[in-house]
């Protein structure tokens, strides 16, 4: 073994991508001395993004002072990667944490997002990556449109900043005009749509705070607002495939943006330039939390495996479950599949020796790959 590729998703709830890769690269060095290891950690655009993207490149923060989920200042920061590429994690200024129990998405606002958004253009980025994951807000990207310059308008021609439970007062959108040679990119894991039974409010506003009743005013608020997009601004964003993200933050960057959503995986995957880094590897190991028929949408380990497919480089993902029968993954380019559960455990239990199981499946795989 020359070179490993080490490139995991989080074991959500037990393990961090980067302390995966920690473990990971600790046991090759153990076993293979002499091989180049590079560690990839992956977020899919929710709480801790920004630092994957600077734990794989070289990068800086720049800080600065934003408005919070309840539009109250704050420090935050996005990332400026070697290229130039900024990076924008919604959940550092609109996350749920952020609101404690305080969980109120008819008042929560994307704000701060864009006022990111606007400082990383300000500085000259030309392309701007936005992690859409781990939201508070349900106000259809509005704050966010209202920070890079668009006016949202009431009936009496009052201009202002719509939250969730204020869509419904939109009357007119003055859209803003970015640069024509700037881009930018939402990292998007769901498909969900704007509104509707499988939409923002009624999949993603409970958690956020929401009872039933203001699931539905919340709902109307988002079918509002697409028809004012669709009116004022010439984007059918009714039925976008994870318009419903970040509580309808998908469809915000889209229509008032341009934005394109793209999954996350493939999102890393490119910045990081994945393609010229797997020229010259033996392996690449992979892996995410449970591996199940979700994966298969182009998840991290699914995403990754048909990139490594293409240039013949096998590909072994340790996960910490898998579904049973999914032969279809093998198909993506997937060699094997190893979950380090060791004994018929309740979770509960197992998860307090995540770190022990996942370093003794590396060290089994490896010792199978030496006596090759």
């Amino acid at each position: 073994m020359n070179k490993i590729i080490v490139i995991p998703d989080s074991f959500k709830g037990t393990l961090s991508s980067s302390r995966i890769c920690d473990i990971v690269s600790e046991r090759i060095a153990s076993h293979f001395p002499t091989c180049k290891t590079v560690c990839i950690p992956v977020a899919d655009g929710g709480e801790g993004t920004m630092d994957c993207f600077l734990a794989s490149l070289v990068g800086r923060r720049v800080p600065l002072t934003v408005k919070g989920p309840f539009f109250e200042d704050m420090q935050a920061s996005y990332a400026v990667l070697p290229d130039g590429t900024a990076v924008v994690e919604t959940a550092v200024c609109a996350g749920l944490p952020l609101v404690g129990e305080a969980r109120d998405p008819m008042r929560t606002t994307t704000f701060g997002v864009g006022q990111l958004i606007r400082a990383a253009l300000d500085a000259g980025c030309k392309l701007v990556v936005v992690g859409l994951g781990g939201s508070a807000t349900n106000d259809c990207g509005a704050g966010a449109a209202a920070a890079l310059g668009t006016v949202f308008r009431k009936e009496n021609g009052e201009a202002f900043v719509p939250t969730g439970g204020t869509l419904c007062e939109i009357a007119s959108i003055e859209p803003c005009a970015l640069p024509g040679d700037v881009r930018i990119v939402a990292m998007c894991d769901i498909d969900n749509p704007l509104y509707g039974e499988t939409g923002a409010a009624y999949v993603f506003a409970p958690q956020k705070g929401a009872d039933s009743e203001t699931v539905s005013l919340l709902d109307a608020g988002l079918r509002h607002a697409a028809k004012i997009i669709a009116r004022d601004c010439g984007r059918d964003v009714s039925a976008l495939p994870g318009a419903g993200a970040a509580g309808g933050l998908g469809a915000g960057l889209s229509a008032f943006c341009g934005a394109e959503l793209r999954s996350g995986i493939e999102t890393v995957l490119d910045t990081v330039r994945f393609d010229s880094l797997l020229s010259d590897a033996d392996l690449v190991i992979t892996g995410e939390g449970k591996l199940d028929s979700q994966s298969l949408g182009g998840k991290a380990v699914v995403g990754i495996a048909r990139r490594c497919k293409a240039k013949d480089v096998p590909v072994v993902a340790i996960v910490g479950g898998a579904e049973r029968n999914l032969p279809q993954v093998f198909d993506t380019g997937v060699t094997a599949v190893f979950p380090i559960g060791r004994l018929p455990e309740d979770f509960s239990v197992s998860k307090g020796y995540s770190e022990e199981n996942l370093r003794e499946t590396v060290d089994n795989v490896l010792r199978l790959l030496k006596i090759q």
